[in-house]
């Protein structure tokens, strides 16, 4: 049992109305009402009540600041221990002058994320409702939390659950048939194992159906956009992010580096890169900047690709059209306001219809037509989410796969006769794989690199 006490600051790091600091451990609320002065003795207190006082040095009563403090003993607190949560003014120094009298109060400060990693050892949670924590905190769009507050709610921990009660029923039948073919229960057949196989492939093939729109919306996707100088990358830039991210002039080559901005487009987070224009150059910065923008273009999701509808296709664009053909891409032709030169007929030669967008951003023209465009690329033209449970998390993902293959060879050897003895081992590899979604069979090391991506506090 974890036996020393924990505290730091919840709350974000600078001015602020409020900015709270929390405390758990057996020494929580003793701790706490050493530096606490009110009409009560936090010792005393009910469990989930608020009180409010001051917060003084212990033994110089210099009066700190003025708070509420919030207590919840154990077991019924987010970490199963005595929590205490001091609600104080917002601002550097005095957040830092309340912890640092906790600090000599015997508790020391927390690790990232060791308030939910005591959650998660004390029982509360179990590990994927753990780092749905950090993906409610990280959460871009609505459609992401709420793929988050359901993965935290454990809807993904009871598929997994019953997946894992399942093969475990089918582990003890084959158990049996095994260490007792004398007694009379039911036969093991190939036949039995087979049907159990097909069951619980087709559960996690539901759950990895669900991953790449799960992913899309838990990480959001890289989008870079490319083009020649002036083309108007920067305008779809500040268009999409609805502000001034990026500088347009009428001069080419403004923009040098890639700028990075997080939108959500009709729902789906996408992280934008507006590079700068790909063309030969003399300029060495600008030159930097042209690697830069080829190498956003290797690592993107999606390329919005944009052209001058008013101009003709240069020889630098075509390059680029044969580039991308086999890339997620959607062309965009701006400039729609002006009299139109650009060759329609090669551009949809090597692109489909619905990936060719007509855009004047000076005049906010097909920005609906794109946001179309986007989600019938990557959603079939719509991001609907309903009761059924999301897979966004990678480590996720690839356990379910490696789940999958080991019930796939289960059914395989089934299917050739192969001793029920040996199938056992495929099944047990795929149990212990689902294990490691829910922290049931995990190493020590990575429950500590999974909490170590937590903001401090959590």
């Amino acid at each position: 049992m974890i036996q020393d006490t924990i505290a730091a600051i919840s709350t974000p790091m600078g001015e602020g109305g409020i900015a709270v600091i929390r405390i758990s451990g057996d020494e929580a609320v003793a701790a706490a009402d050493r530096i606490f002065f009110g009409k009560s003795e936090l010792g005393a207190v009910p469990s989930h009540t608020v009180h409010y006082g001051f917060i003084k040095h212990p033994l110089t009563l210099e009066r700190v600041d003025e708070v509420l403090v919030t207590v919840m003993k154990a077991p019924k607190s987010f970490t199963m221990e005595d929590v205490v949560e001091i609600s104080c003014h917002g601002g550097f120094i005095s957040v830092k002058k309340v912890l640092d009298l906790l600090l000599e109060q015997q508790v020391r400060l927390a690790e990232p994320g060791e308030f939910t990693k005591r959650a998660y050892l004390n029982g509360r949670i179990d590990l994927s409702q753990a780092e749905a924590v950090i993906d409610l905190i990280r959460a871009k769009s609505d459609r992401a939390h709420r793929i988050a507050l359901k993965q935290a709610e454990g809807s993904l921990s009871t598929n997994i659950k019953l997946l894992r009660h399942n093969l475990v029923e089918l582990m003890a039948h084959i158990e049996v048939n095994i260490d007792y073919p004398e007694h009379d229960v039911e036969e093991m057949t190939n036949a039995f194992i087979t049907n159990s196989c097909t069951q619980a492939l087709g559960k996690i093939e539901q759950l990895l159906n669900t991953a790449n729109q799960g992913k899309i919306l838990r990480e959001g996707i890289v989008t870079a956009i490319i083009g020649k100088p002036n083309v108007g990358k920067s305008s779809l830039m500040n268009t999409l992010a609805q502000e001034n991210r990026a500088i347009v002039t009428e001069i080419p080559g403004t923009t040098r580096d890639v700028i990075e901005e997080f939108v959500t487009v009709n729902g789906i987070p996408l992280k934008l890169l507006d590079t700068a224009g790909i063309r030969e150059t003399s300029d060495i910065v600008e030159r930097i900047g042209v690697e830069k923008s080829k190498g956003a273009l290797a690592d993107a999701d999606l390329i919005l690709l944009v052209f001058n509808g008013s101009e003709k296709l240069e020889s630098d664009e075509l390059s680029l059209i044969e580039q991308l053909k086999d890339k997620q891409t959607i062309v965009i032709v701006n400039k729609l306001d002006l009299p139109q030169q650009i060759e329609n007929d090669i551009l949809a030669g090597h692109f489909p219809a619905e990936r060719i967008v007509m855009m004047s951003l000076l005049e906010q023209q097909g920005i609906a037509d794109l946001e179309k465009a986007i989600a019938s690329l990557f959603f079939s033209g719509q991001v609907e989410l309903n009761d059924q449970t999301y897979v966004s998390n990678v480590r996720h993902i690839a356990l379910l796969k490696k789940a999958k293959i080991a019930i796939d060879d289960a059914f395989e050897a089934a299917g050739a006769g192969v001793p029920i003895d040996l199938i056992q081992i495929d099944i047990r590899n795929a149990w212990e794989y689902l294990g490691e979604i829910i922290g049931d069979s995990v190493g020590e090391s990575l429950i500590d690199q999974i909490f170590s991506q937590f903001c401090l506090g959590k």
